[in-house]
């Protein structure tokens, strides 16, 4: 068997493996840090700093049933304490440290300079802006008077993301994050009739799984646009969900409400099951796989016909998903083999994925 190699390199950064926190609670001082590496995180980012503490409104996160709810900001601790002691602590974890600022080109000028010398690398936060890239080129290029690597967080609330990481790109950024959570949104706890968040608003900011399909066409617009690495963002929270960022143009993963929600061990996992999948396809390198989805795209063809999918009678096992989903009742169960009426398919691809949900993979087109 062909040895698997997870490891992956960002800006002149080795990772161990290309699963790290993305900026937020479970990176909030540095022994949650610590846990992180503890947990198998390939390297670290710290919680956003700024030049005072954050004031965050409570309450700050609710889980949804499709994803995650917050109202956090920016670190709660003053950046004194990170600079007396939280980078210390973080630094004992041996793996690169990029460490995240925001968010005007005064605060990052403020600060890089006092967090410099824990640092590898340093993301900046780019939450706020609207559609102007000048606030965002101005950071980095303030960012850049440290010499260290400089990493762009961009938020897929910004109009043309591609605009975004060619001006990011053009000013110096060495690479990119991509993306922040998604909102406002809303949410309201139907058990008290309130409204879940603690803003002035009653607002949050969406993550987790709800924004996978939201960051996966952002990664996939960039790796298209520039050619500086990407971590991608935004509902990871398992090996495939970190494969198909991979797959469309990202050479890491951030994770931070899996983390949330089940614990620093998840980094771990979630690059056991990526080491697994790529035994199981025959992949010995993060770069195999980097930007498939790009490179296969281009060889499809863009058809308005139906192509039935076809059915795997020694994998199907009568469950009866792809019969109960199909909206133009073209698949029914007969001695408990699934059967496609061709007259009737529209060749829509929802029995696929339905089929995937139980890991069966008897349906192909």
């Amino acid at each position: 068997m062909k040895e698997i190699c997870l490891e992956v390199e960002i800006a002149g950064l080795k990772f161990r493996n290309p699963v790290i926190p993305a900026a937020g609670p479970p990176v909030r001082d540095g022994n949650a840090l610590l846990r992180c590496a503890k947990g198998g995180a390939g390297a670290l980012v710290t919680k956003t700093i700024s030049t005072k503490p954050a004031d965050v409104p409570r309450p700050c996160m609710a889980k949804t049933k499709t994803g995650f709810l917050n109202t956090e900001l920016w670190s709660e601790l003053p950046p004194e304490q990170w600079i007396e002691k939280e980078y210390a602590i973080a630094r004992k974890a041996k793996l690169p440290l990029i460490i995240s600022l925001g968010y005007t080109a005064e605060q990052i000028a403020e600060l890089a300079p006092k967090v410099k010398k824990f640092a590898d690398a340093l993301e900046l936060s780019t939450h706020y802006l609207g559609s102007d890239t000048k606030p965002m080129e101005e950071a980095i290029k303030a960012a850049k008077e440290t010499n260290l690597p400089v990493i762009i967080k961009l938020s897929p609330n910004v109009p043309d993301i591609k605009a975004f990481a060619l001006a990011a790109v053009n000013a110096g950024a060495d690479a990119i994050t991509a993306v922040n959570s998604f909102g406002p949104c809303f949410g309201i706890d139907i058990e008290r009739a309130v409204p879940y968040m603690g803003s002035r608003e009653f607002y949050g900011w969406l993550s987790g799984n709800a924004i996978k399909p939201i960051a996966l066409r952002c990664v996939y617009d960039i790796a298209r646009t520039v050619k500086v690495p990407i971590i991608g963002v935004g509902g990871v929270e398992s090996g495939a969900d970190a494969i198909e960022f991979i797959m469309a143009g990202a050479s890491a993963v951030g994770v931070c409400t899996a983390a949330i929600v089940y614990g620093p061990k998840i980094f771990g996992k979630i690059a056991g099951e990526m080491a697994e999948f790529m035994a199981r396809k025959g992949y010995t390198s993060i770069d195999e796989m980097r930007g498939l989805a790009i490179k296969n795209a281009q060889k499809l063809e863009f058809r308005t016909y139906p192509v039935p999918p076809k059915i795997d009678e020694e994998k199907c096992i009568g469950c009866g998903l792809c019969a109960m989903s199909c909206p133009y009742q073209a698949i029914s169960i007969v001695d408990k083999l699934a059967k496609v009426d061709i007259e009737k398919c529209f060749g829509c691809g929802l029995c696929l994925t339905r089929c995937r949900e139980v890991g069966v993979n008897a349906i192909s087109m």
